[in-house]
């Protein structure tokens, strides 16, 4: 009898005690061995791949997306984007870019305006060449610019925005005309000028001086 119950305390420590231990090996069918890029128009398939040269190989199984986001949020042009895993090695990345309406030059500087209001890295582009620079303060030109589209004002007339210290704006014209705009309730301006722009009368004037409450002064 206490050989029978040495037997089992001898059984039960060994296997209470045996840490077997397993290779586990992840298939390497599932390296990742390419990377899609879509919908991206002004930024470059190739710039996007070096920067993210680091998964090739790796599992798609043990992906990190966080890091990918760390890595593409660096980019002031991308919005925002998604992540697919292809399985068996390929993910898929859908990339939606800031949309540019206008350049700041600040100083030596520019940026572009995004149509949200943040500020994109400058570099040269074909077909934002065209944009309206802004000379001044960009926060205060994004509300400026909502205030525009409002009152339906003709944007694409606009070729620059002047910003003043004393809080208000020059609109200068693809025609030349100068727009001077009060630093208050300038909505009332805006619509005059839109209700008087087509009249006969007022295409000889270069300059719409709104500056004084209540009146326009042409010159």
């Amino acid at each position: 009898m206490k050989k029978t119950i040495f037997g089992l305390f001898t059984l039960f420590v060994t296997l209470t005690s045996y840490n077997p231990k397993f290779d586990i090996k992840i298939n390497s069918n599932f390296n990742i061995k390419k990377i899609i890029i879509e919908n991206n128009v002004i930024l470059n398939d190739q710039t996007i791949n070096e920067k993210l040269s680091y998964l090739y190989n790796e599992n798609l199984f043990n992906l990190n997306s966080d890091k990918i986001t760390k890595i593409l949020n660096e980019d002031s042009f991308i919005e925002s984007f998604s992540i697919k895993k292809i399985y068996p090695n390929t993910i898929k990345l859908e990339i939606k870019e800031k949309q540019p309406i206008a350049i700041l030059i600040d100083k030596k500087k520019k940026f572009y305006i995004s149509s949200k209001g943040n500020l994109i890295d400058f570099f040269n582009i074909d077909i934002y060449q065209d944009l309206p620079n802004v000379f001044g303060n960009g926060k205060d030109f994004y509300t400026l610019y909502l205030d525009l589209q409002n009152v339906n004002f003709p944007i694409k007339m606009i070729k620059s925005f002047y910003f003043f210290e004393t809080g208000r704006w020059d609109l200068i014209l693809n025609n030349g005309k100068i727009i001077k705009l009060p630093a208050n309730n300038y909505l009332f301006s805006l619509n005059n000028f839109i209700n008087f722009m087509d009249n006969t009368q007022f295409k000889k004037y270069k300059i719409f001086d709104y500056r004084i409450k209540d009146q326009l002064i042409l010159n």
